[in-house]
């Protein structure tokens, strides 16, 4: 039987709207051995009141609470420091997971000794309106393969540190969840994929496209920037992930 504990790491910043609804989705996992590390980035809103009640009813519920504001990859880093669980997941504060994606995950890693999975997600607005379009997610992928698609889900991902060790993400505003991925993929050969969608995506704003410029953006600064590829490199993946991007678009869209 598996019983390891898997840490949850959520960085919080205004998230009162939705973060019940995410904790709740949390708790109702069929896997019942996790902690669930809430990182508060300086939220003005009433996102401490709300932790505050729901630590309350369930002592796995962890709040760590910043001194001051410094972005997604600083909690969540601070998140990894503090994690006791051999199994680290993700979670943002506005996405759902369905109630057995952490049983199916881990026994993924468990039965096949492997360090690094991720699940397909579906997009949507709110809990009355889940779309149909779907992120799948391929049965594995490499380091090579992840830089022509980046699709790997931040709030779908659980790594066996006791095989790829302590990690940390590059400390910058956005995509560090991305770069993290190909670093962890430099270590191991493959990221496995498990085809159900186990996780639900919110759109903000009520588009798909709302950010497709800003990922364009934050994609090849990654691959500049902080993976280092040659120009010629970086332009090359460049033109097979924005391929990728606009197919999926169009498959979804369909």
């Amino acid at each position: 039987m598996i019983d390891g504990l898997i840490s949850i790491i959520t960085p919080i910043y205004n998230a009162d709207k939705h973060i019940e609804e995410t904790v709740a989705s949390v708790l109702k996992q069929t896997y019942t051995n996790f902690e669930l590390l809430l990182i508060d980035d300086c939220s003005t809103d009433k996102s401490s009141e709300i932790i505050g009640r729901l630590i309350e009813k369930d002592n796995r519920i962890k709040y760590i609470k910043l001194k001051q504001n410094s972005g997604a990859a600083v909690a969540r880093n601070i998140g990894l420091s503090k994690a006791k669980g051999r199994y680290v997941a993700f979670l943002d504060s506005d996405d759902l997971w369905k109630e057995n994606k952490l049983k199916k995950q881990i026994e993924l890693l468990d039965e096949n000794n492997v360090a690094f999975c991720f699940t397909s997600y579906r997009y949507f607005y709110d809990a009355d309106n889940i779309t149909s379009k779907v992120a799948r997610a391929p049965e594995k992928i490499d380091y090579e393969g992840l830089l022509k698609n980046t699709l790997i889900g931040c709030s779908s991902v659980m790594i066996d540190r006791e095989i790829i060790g302590d990690f940390k993400m590059p400390e910058v505003r956005k995509g560090q969840d991305t770069a993290t991925w190909l670093k962890l993929l430099r270590q191991v050969p493959y990221a496995y994929g498990i085809y159900d969608d186990l996780v639900y995506y919110r759109v903000a704003n009520g588009s798909l496209s709302s950010n497709k410029s800003q990922a364009l953006r934050r994609t090849w600064y990654t691959y500049r920037n902080i993976e280092k590829l040659p120009l010629l490199k970086a332009i090359y993946v460049f033109i097979f992930y924005a391929f990728n991007a606009f197919k999926r678009r169009v498959k979804n869209e369909k």
